[in-house]
């Protein structure tokens, strides 16, 4: 090596990796994507039918439907996966035994079949009866939207009840003996003190929860909720454009999943506020001290 160049390393020239195999493969991948979009653009599909059909009454209605399921089998999920969490690690061992039934059985069953034995419970109960005050036709209550409110809400809760119980347990132990030792009782201390902590660790996998239930109504329509597939299953049936329609039914899905994932953006920035300038600054005070 040249004498001038080893006693001046400020004048060696870095030269990049070109990457040469990284470059093709992207390639590659683009000029597949383009020619899937092709292939659909091409294909006989009556992107007409897909115009009409996308604003359409029955198919706006069956988008509402898919919204209010996931937000109310959502809050009820939330609900029972906080409480179950909060049982399983209490000190009471039937408390602790019902946790861990209720996560077991219904973590252990598919969706369908339990949406399908909530809709047919009048099978089993005819009635539906209060303390021996009224009764009612259990047909009468379990109707598609209660069926499904149910099947997905409390299957929901045994997920969001693992979650919640790893995002306690990634709180230091100390902090909830701390609030005990000044006269907090241990659920008291869970709900001011731990709880709020642990929401950083919660919301994200919360949020995918939310993201995926929006999917999961879709199994709704086997026992006729009027959801955004039923509806496009509805219209198809009619006039046998069941591509177009589907399309119509992928599109509405991918707006409220959007929608959704931009928001879950927002809650997972307000609950970490402070995180990241808290480790800059421990990482900054030990530069600052070696500086002095």
């Amino acid at each position: 090596m040249n004498a001038s160049v080893l006693a001046d390393p400020g004048s060696l020239v870095i030269v990049p990796r070109r990457q040469i195999g990284t470059k093709i493969m992207a390639a590659v991948c683009i000029v597949l994507l383009l020619l899937l979009v092709r292939a659909f653009w091409n294909g006989d599909i009556g992107w007409n039918y897909v115009a009409e059909n996308l604003f359409s009454k029955s198919v706006m209605r069956g988008v509402v439907n898919t919204i209010v399921m996931t937000f109310f089998a959502m809050m009820l999920g939330i609900l029972l996966g906080v409480i179950a969490a909060i049982m399983r690690m209490s000190d009471n061992p039937v408390f602790r035994s019902i946790s861990v039934g209720y996560v077991w059985l219904f973590r252990g069953t598919p969706a369908l079949l339990q949406l399908l034995l909530w809709f047919n419970l009048a099978l089993i109960f005819p009635t539906i009866g209060f303390f021996g005050l009224f009764s009612v036709r259990t047909v009468d209550v379990m109707t598609p939207f209660v069926a499904a409110f149910l099947g997905l809400g409390i299957q929901q809760g045994a997920y969001t009840a693992e979650v919640v119980r790893a995002g306690i347990l990634s709180i230091d132990k100390g902090q909830l003996e701390a609030a005990q030792s000044i006269g907090m009782t241990k659920l008291r201390a869970m709900m001011k003190i731990v709880l709020p902590q642990a929401m950083r660790v919660i919301v994200p996998p919360i949020g995918n929860e939310t993201i995926g239930m929006v999917k999961l109504t879709s199994l709704a329509s086997v026992i006729q909720y009027s959801e955004v597939l039923r509806s496009v299953e509805d219209i198809y049936y009619v006039n046998s454009r069941v591509i177009e329609l589907l399309i119509v039914a992928a599109a509405w899905y991918m707006v409220v999943v959007t929608v959704l994932s931009i928001g879950q953006i927002y809650i997972e920035r307000h609950f970490s506020k402070g995180w990241g300038r808290r480790n800059q600054t421990q990482a900054v005070q030990p530069a600052a001290v070696e500086a002095a």
